[in-house]
């Protein structure tokens, strides 16, 4: 016999091998599904939860007025036959919860939430573009999917780049009786000592003359090494945009986020003030699809991008996002402010992003953790991310989000 039959018959019986180990494992998996769940899947139910809570300090951001003394979120569970779970949020707003409870979410009953893609593309078609829902939607099915696979959301997607991904403090917000010359610098300096080593605070309240001293006191308080954002929350003109740009790109903050008024999803002048601003121009979370994206990308409105999980479609959608920002060059940060479901999803889309650049990763991806009054973040899933002593966060490598949801807290803040 040739020496090339024998090489053929050797790989025969290797695949022959391969298949029947295939189907061994394949058999154990299905002695699990009783308890994990099957391949044969259906959705079952899809509910939603409105969670209420009022604020023990009434805050804001430079636009807020009055200031929010109630904050709230919009929860959605889907159960599958075997009685899977996944959760999905997104913000109660355009009427988000009608659109998945009587139009998105009964068209679901019944669907394999393997099938992600057609899934996927019919939700889309049922409202009209309501990414909210969307959103809330795709968490939901992507934790319940990567259940029945058992694997966590980055693995669905391709597999991690990254174990750990570098955090940053979403702080420093104006808060009802306090000032913020004395608030911001002790906040900030309470925030580095906890672990963080990039800080993100709110401007635009008030004059940039008086804004320069306490956004200054905020930088001699945690020193040179901290990496400083500002959230400008469309509260300037361009002429005022640029002033206190100078101002942050004295003092060596990293991005200044979206100072001009957005006006959903059409961010105008973003581009102008791009091209004139000394200091990197940040903004993108109000974006509602790939499609809005592509547009504010080929004008280069933008030199870092936001999608957010939770209002532009879900973490598909916000990672086509991010990977059609970087063939132009444009950084993805995605913008995160939410409960632990939300953080969650961030975080497994962080761990996707690839670097900027070829070189020592020192400009990775970010991972917003809003730090303002919310029960729900260290609450729903508590404890699910720590931050260590160098400012990084470990994604969860459990199966879907990685996070055990605490369903009586559901129920306590539901309305």
């Amino acid at each position: 016999m040739s020496d090339i039959q024998l090489g053929r018959r050797s790989l025969f019986q290797a695949a022959s091998l391969l298949v029947a180990g295939g189907w061994a494992t394949r058999a154990t998996a299905d002695e699990k599904s009783s308890q994990t769940g099957s391949p044969r899947d259906k959705i079952a139910s899809v509910k939603t939860y409105l969670l209420r809570h009022t604020l023990k300090k009434p805050f804001g951001v430079s636009v807020s007025v009055p200031f929010d003394r109630t904050r709230e979120a919009l929860l959605v569970r889907i159960e599958t036959d075997s009685g899977l779970v996944g959760w999905g949020e997104t913000s109660p707003i355009n009427g988000t919860r009608a659109a998945i409870d009587e139009q998105i979410g009964p068209n679901l009953i019944g669907q394999n939430p393997l099938e992600y893609r057609k899934i996927w593309r019919s939700m889309w078609g049922w409202n009209f573009g309501n990414a909210l829902a969307v959103g809330a939607l795709d968490m939901a099915i992507n934790d319940v999917r990567g259940k029945l696979l058992n694997l966590p959301v980055a693995e669905l997607f391709g597999g991690r780049l990254r174990d750990r991904v570098r955090a940053y403090a979403s702080a420093m917000n104006y808060v009802e009786g306090q000032e913020p010359e004395d608030q911001f610098p002790a906040e900030a300096a309470a925030l580095v000592k906890q672990g963080y080593r990039a800080l993100k605070m709110r401007i635009g309240r008030f004059p940039v003359t008086r804004e320069k001293k306490f956004i200054t006191a905020v930088r001699e308080a945690v020193g040179p090494d901290v990496v400083l954002l500002a959230d400008g929350n469309a509260a300037y003109t361009m002429e005022s945009a640029l002033r206190m740009g100078h101002v942050l790109n004295d003092l060596e903050f990293e991005a200044f986020e979206e100072p001009l008024p957005q006006q959903t999803p059409r961010y105008p002048a973003y581009e102008e003030l791009r091209r004139r601003l000394p200091l990197s121009l940040a903004g993108g979370e109000a974006l509602d699809s790939r499609g809005s994206a592509q547009d504010l990308i080929q004008r280069r409105a933008f030199d870092i991008i936001q999608p957010d999980v939770s209002l532009c479609g879900g973490i598909g959608e916000a990672l086509f996002v991010a990977e059609l920002a970087a063939l132009s060059g444009i950084r993805c940060y995605p913008h995160c402010w939410g409960s632990d479901i939300i953080i969650a999803a961030t975080l497994q889309l962080v761990s996707l992003l690839p670097e900027p650049h070829g070189g020592f990763p020192t400009d990775s991806p970010l991972l917003e953790v809003d730090q303002s009054e919310n029960p729900w973040r260290n609450g729903l899933a508590k404890g699910a991310f720590p931050i260590g002593a160098d400012g990084m966060i470990t994604v969860p490598t459990r199966p879907g989000l990685g996070i055990d949801v605490d369903e009586a807290m559901v129920k306590e803040y539901a309305v």
